[in-house]
């Protein structure tokens, strides 16, 4: 059975809760004003018309990338300061964002192949997590409409592959994940605004959605400041709306150094390419 923390638990607690069990999950975090905020800035691109092209992306599913590029919500959700403060004591300085996207999981959806979300950074385990994922159910995750499942403790694993896993199988034309379930996989159930972060070594998975209604959840991933970003943000996100954002989001980007000089452009740091703060602003669609 699951754990769930107040929102008053100290840092120190939380962090002892995810290198113990891989998680924590700490229920309705954000304002209802603000979950409402998020859902209306991703109406635009949740039209049901892109579904996933692969398993893993789910063929009755939606997502969406590059959200800072969408709209400023995404900025504070993906710079909250609980979750800097994790990733900063999981990650070390400079961590960047690795991803940030929204998943919207439809009826008739089936589940995930069991991963880890870092595993493309190619070393043995057991190891330091070089990531860190983060969920934000904008709808609340129940065990019927496909929330996260996930296996506490599993990221302590060495080479264990768990019953279910069939990540590289998942990018093939056709193939569909056979719905094993590991004896110790449990739904991520919580409320619409809840936090779950977890380490990137956790094996985990996307539920199935038996559900009548849809689940959308925003997940911003994190990794470590020597790691290549999953998603390139440097390209996603245009320069005029990296300038519009506070210095900490735009490092979050990859607008920064790692010392001595890790992420430098032509040998000066890179926010000295952004043009003047207030040239532009994230757009709405038309």
């Amino acid at each position: 059975m699951l754990t769930y923390a107040d929102p008053a638990t100290p840092l120190p607690t939380l962090l002892d809760r995810l290198h113990t069990d891989g998680y924590f999950i700490i229920p309705s975090l954000l304002p209802a004003g603000q979950v409402q905020a998020i859902r209306a800035a991703l109406a635009p691109w949740l039209q049901n018309e892109l579904p996933g092209r692969n398993d893993f992306e789910g063929y009755r599913s939606e997502r969406v990338y590059a959200l800072l590029a969408k709209s400023p919500v995404f900025a504070e959700l993906a710079a909250h300061p609980l979750v800097l403060d994790v990733c900063e004591a999981v990650l070390g300085p400079n961590f960047m964002l690795s991803a940030c996207l929204a998943i919207n999981t439809h009826p008739g959806e089936t589940v995930q192949p069991l991963h880890f979300d870092d595993s493309f950074y190619h070393v043995p385990r057991p190891r330091p997590a070089y990531g860190v994922s983060v969920f934000w159910p904008i709808d609340e995750f129940t065990a019927e409409n496909g929330a996260t499942e996930i296996i506490p403790g599993s990221h302590r694993w060495g080479d264990e592959v768990p019953v279910g896993a069939a990540f590289e199988k998942s990018f093939m034309p056709g193939f569909v994940a056979p719905e094993e379930h590991h004896p110790g996989l449990e739904p991520a159930v919580m409320p619409a605004g809840s936090l779950m972060i977890t380490m990137g070594t956790l094996w985990h998975r996307g539920g199935a959605n038996r559900s009548a209604g849809s689940r959308l959840v925003i997940t911003p991933q994190y990794c470590v400041a020597w790691g290549r970003q999953m998603e390139s943000m440097l390209l996603a996100v245009p320069p005029e709306i990296v300038a519009s954002y506070p210095e900490r989001v735009q490092q979050l980007l990859g607008y920064s150094i790692h010392p001595p000089f890790m992420g430098h452009v032509n040998g000066m740091h890179p926010k000295r390419t952004l043009p003047m703060p207030g040239a532009g602003a994230a757009k709405e669609p038309s």
